[in-house]
């Protein structure tokens, strides 16, 4: 216990390390990684993902889907065995190499274990090979589309970028957004060039499917041990959006009417699991051919997210012979409130700046205060703008940066955090949604409130607020700078004031966006600001 005026740190030192390295060791969750704590299920996910049933898991990154297929093959009964695979290892394969690859990782997986899951039958085992030796053909012929791939990607992403910059779009990119954010973001161009040139190895592998399904189905009557196989397939928005629909397409069609179930774990906002082409519907679609898992918390009810990270923490602390109140008192006033705003509610986040918060803590007690994280949230900022870089593909990258920049530069003249678009704008302009959805996924922004009424404006709004790094360089505007507590309860109500984002200001501010926009986003400096009354 401390006492009043003690400098003494509220937890001993040798309790504090040993919390210090559980957090470190499962800040991200591997196989063959350490044990992990376990998923927190607060909406029956891990009851579900359990199931014998197609699934989708939605969220954004770092708030535990890993985590939640990993738990949950520990939960599953002895008939029912998991195969995890992670999308990330395919990311720089070319389709339809790329399905070839995780198909053969699945009969792979079932092929090391054919003796612990299945008894290493002879007659299973030669079923299995057979499977590979088909597949390994595939994999060695050329795949001579892969150079035309790229062209495509390289020369819609040129396209788009001499549309940002002013000059004439060509016929084959659509200039329907109007305000410079382009069609980059579907890739239309790409997409229609891609759907051309890939039927050999296709054709052959839609050919062989029956055949395929066929070995399956003689492989699981062969033994009887297990009933059935979840195929777990991790991080799946790493694939490229174009080749998404159709690696979706034939993992649903492998597994329908077999013993096999996929998982799927992905962005919602930067994955395209179900696709319509000239009427032909390609891929899974979202309740008719799997169920969606959202384990994604918002600050659309933020005591919710803040109860979440606070459960976790302390099952972080458990693991460190660590009571509940001994991981509470490591904050104080308003530090853990601060830490959930600032990691965006994402668990990860929220340890990650933990982590960093305690080496750098100012007051002489050791506890962890508002102002502390506040100090980081800049650097929390870049950081996610590197990991938006490593997660979208290269024809994306440029045209979200610059999102990036509007949206701060936006907040910056109107000088609060929060900020509303109205549901008729999003409905009418794909562009626009997909940059603020992608922003979502990438935690650039946060999800405040939906269907809103605007106390001045006609209409239904979606609220957003910016994270909270992107407008560090204005903290010390006191007076002039209206940063909405999204803790308060009030929260909801006074973002119905918040000024509206609309299409004439990003289109007045996409053509002044900096050659180098990342450095101008990383750019800490304050800046000179004109006084402004806060919006009412």
């Amino acid at each position: 216990m401390r006492l009043a005026g003690s400098t003494v740190p509220v937890m001993e030192a040798e309790k504090l390390a040993r919390l210090r390295l559980v957090i470190t060791e499962n800040l991200r969750v591997q196989r063959g990684g350490v044990t992990s704590v376990p998923y927190i299920d607060t909406n029956n996910a891990l009851t579900d993902i359990c199931a014998r049933q197609n699934h989708a898991v939605f969220a954004r990154r770092g708030c535990g889907k890993t985590l939640l297929l990993h738990h949950s093959q520990t939960k599953l009964g002895d008939r029912t065995k998991a195969i995890y695979l992670n999308c990330e290892d395919f990311k720089t394969h070319s389709f339809p190499n790329v399905l070839i690859e995780i198909l053969d990782a699945v009969f792979g997986e079932l092929e090391k274990n054919l003796r612990s899951w299945f008894g290493k039958q002879a007659k299973s085992k030669k079923i299995i090979g057979e499977i590979r030796t088909m597949l390994s053909k595939y994999r060695v012929s050329a795949d001579n589309e892969e150079q035309k791939v790229k062209e495509s990607e390289s020369e819609t992403h040129e396209t788009a970028v001499k549309a940002e910059a002013g000059v004439k779009p060509s016929k084959i990119l659509p200039a329907s957004a109007g305000f410079g954010f382009s069609e980059s973001i579907q890739s239309k161009a790409a997409v229609e060039r891609e759907y051309v040139t890939r039927d050999s190895k296709l054709q052959k592998l839609n050919m062989d499917l029956p055949m395929l399904k066929a070995s399956i189905r003689e492989f699981f009557e062969s033994q009887g041990r297990v009933d059935a196989v979840l195929i777990q397939i991790d991080d799946f928005y790493h694939l490229r959006r174009t080749d998404q629909p159709h690696v979706m397409d034939y993992v649903h069609r492998l597994c329908k009417d077999l013993p096999l179930y996929f998982k799927v774990a992905t962005l919602r906002h930067a994955s395209v699991l179900y696709a319509d082409r000239n009427g032909q519907p390609t891929g899974a679609q979202e309740r008719h051919d799997y169920q969606p898992i959202n384990i994604d918390f918002t600050f659309q009810d933020y005591r919710r997210t803040e109860n979440q990270v606070r459960k976790i923490f302390h099952e972080f602390g458990k693991l460190a012979q660590c009571t509940p109140d001994e991981v509470d008192e490591l904050f104080k006033g308003d530090g853990f409130s601060r830490l959930v705003l600032t990691g965006g509610g994402v668990p990860r986040d929220c340890l990650s700046l933990f982590l960093e918060a305690l080496g750098k803590v100012s007051s002489g007690d050791g506890r962890i205060g508002k102002d502390d994280i506040r100090a980081l949230s800049a650097g929390n900022f870049e950081r996610r703008i590197e990991e938006l870089k490593h997660d979208c593909q290269r024809n994306e990258q440029d045209t979200l940066l610059r999102g990036i920049y509007v949206l701060r530069e936006f907040i910056d003249d109107k000088k609060t955090n929060v900020f509303m678009v109205e549901e008729r704008l999003l409905q009418q302009h794909d562009a626009l949604r997909g940059l603020i959805y992608r922003l979502l996924d990438y935690r650039i922004i946060h999800a405040v409130g939906s269907a809103l009424t605007h106390k001045s404006q006609p209409g239904t709004f979606q609220a957003f607020a910016i994270d909270a790094g992107g407008y560090a360089h204005m903290r010390k505007l006191q007076g002039r700078f209206t940063e909405i507590d999204l803790a308060d309860p009030d929260a909801r109500e006074k973002s119905r004031s918040a000024p509206v984002l609309n299409k004439e200001f990003i289109d007045s501010v996409w053509p002044k966006t900096p050659e180098d926009v990342e450095a101008a986003l990383k750019d800490g400096g304050e800046r000179d600001v004109i006084v402004e009354a806060p919006p009412s």
